[in-house]
């Protein structure tokens, strides 16, 4: 009896499963990165967007409690409070109302996905 082997198993040895393996955990691990990054980008897209609504508001509001005028132009925020923004990026369509009410302000994310 050959009772030094008694307790070892055959070892099966299979390439292909374990390479089959390799690549699906490595799908899985890059498709998991994948779907961070990508929500990270969106938050970050949605913050930038919030920020500048924000900083147009400030200045519009300080403007008109300053001046007692509504701002009569986005170049006049820009000019005369400061306002700035990538405007590569985002589109910003403003239409004055009067002097006395409030601009109807339109920001469009020009890299914007569908």
């Amino acid at each position: 009896m050959h009772m030094k082997h008694r307790f070892e198993t055959e070892k099966k040895h299979s390439g292909s499963g374990n390479l089959i393996i390799s690549v699906l955990l490595f799908l899985a691990v890059t498709g998991i990165f994948l779907l961070g990054t990508s929500t990270v980008e969106q938050r970050t897209d949605a913050q930038a967007m919030e920020h500048l609504e924000q900083a147009l508001g400030r200045g519009i509001i300080h403007c008109y409690s300053m001046e007692g005028a509504y701002p009569e132009s986005l170049q006049y925020l820009k000019d005369h409070y400061g306002l700035t923004y990538d405007e590569d990026r985002f589109f910003v369509d403003y239409q004055v109302l009067g002097s006395n009410l409030l601009p109807d302000v339109t920001i469009i994310d020009r890299r914007e996905r569908p």
